[in-house]
């Protein structure tokens, strides 16, 4: 018999709050889990394995619904390797997207940034000026 596990202890155990498991039970990312005669909830290992998967991928940026793609991916029977790599693929894109948005608004930064020389104050500030002339 594999170890069973409430919620709190699965919880420890993958490295999340509570409310995430209840969360992700919600919104269909982890299977139904049994239930004692008290009412409390009681996980298997194969919970705590669907628990470090979606966590890994929230880690990664995945969105719910791509992490749900991917879960309906390794349960079917005939999805190929291509199938999971497209999900993975678009995934990187918006990754990258955001890359490039993220190096725009440092390169911002530091232009505005290097117009303080600190010595005005802050209604003076070259910073705040650039920051409401926009």
């Amino acid at each position: 018999m594999s170890a069973l596990f409430r919620i709190g202890d699965l919880a420890k155990q993958a490295g999340v709050k509570v409310v995430t498991i209840r969360y992700y039970e919600q919104a269909g990312l982890m299977p139904v889990c049994e239930r004692t005669s008290g009412n409390y909830r009681v996980y298997a290992q194969e919970h705590l394995q669907r628990l470090n998967f979606v966590r890994r991928c929230r880690e990664l940026g995945f969105t719910l619904v791509q992490i749900k793609d991917l879960l309906q991916l390794s349960a079917c029977q005939s999805p190929t390797c291509a199938d999971v790599c497209n999900v993975a693929t678009d995934h990187l894109k918006e990754v990258e997207s955001k890359i490039t948005d993220l190096k725009r608004l440092a390169f911002e930064l530091r232009r505005i940034g290097s117009s303080c020389d600190g010595k005005q104050s802050s209604a003076e500030c070259r910073l705040i000026a650039s920051l409401t002339n926009a």
